[in-house]
């Protein structure tokens, strides 16, 4: 039988994290990944579209909401961790906040027959903000806890994009 006093003294290695200066490099590599992706998309990643087959400038396309979507919920993830450790939030404030926040609710076409003719950048960045997306999520749970439903109650694919929609464009 364990005292509750030691529950309360036990540290948190992935909390200690998030609320420390040690932190910041995850935040770094985190909006710089943002960033290269927004500028590749806007650049190379147009021109590289133009020169794709119809099935695979479709996959691309659909590749390319799922990637913008998944690194706006990894930046807004890190921003709440910032805010937080900056002071500017308290940590229930952030928990509150943080449930608009879907990390690891999105699919991927690694499986479809036409991902492998997507440019290699473009993989590249896709796979990079997957591993990113993972590390932050575990780092969610460790400090969090694991999301729990409702009993019966099943997700709603449908309902989960328009609340990113909603998240993203502020309405």
């Amino acid at each position: 039988m364990t005292d509750s006093r030691d529950d309360d003294r036990t540290i948190r290695l992935a909390e200690h994290l998030a609320f420390s200066r040690s932190f910041q490099p995850l935040f770094n590599e985190g909006m710089a990944l943002v960033d290269e992706t927004a500028v590749y998309l806007d650049g190379d990643g147009r021109k590289d579209a133009k020169d794709l087959s119809k099935a695979t400038a479709t996959l691309y396309a659909a590749e390319s909401m799922r990637l913008t979507t998944r690194l706006m919920q990894v930046a807004s993830w890190l921003l709440l961790q910032r805010a937080a450790n900056q002071g500017d939030m308290s940590r229930a404030q952030v928990e509150a906040e943080k449930v608009k926040v879907r990390l690891e609710g999105l699919g991927s076409a690694k499986d479809s027959p036409q991902y492998p003719e997507l440019p290699e950048d473009f993989r590249s960045l896709v796979e990079r903000a997957q591993k990113l997306e993972r590390r932050i999520a575990m780092l969610d749970r460790e400090i969090y806890g694991a999301a729990v439903e409702s009993e019966g109650e099943s997700p709603n694919p449908v309902g989960q994009q328009i609340d990113l929609l909603k998240t993203a464009f502020h309405s």
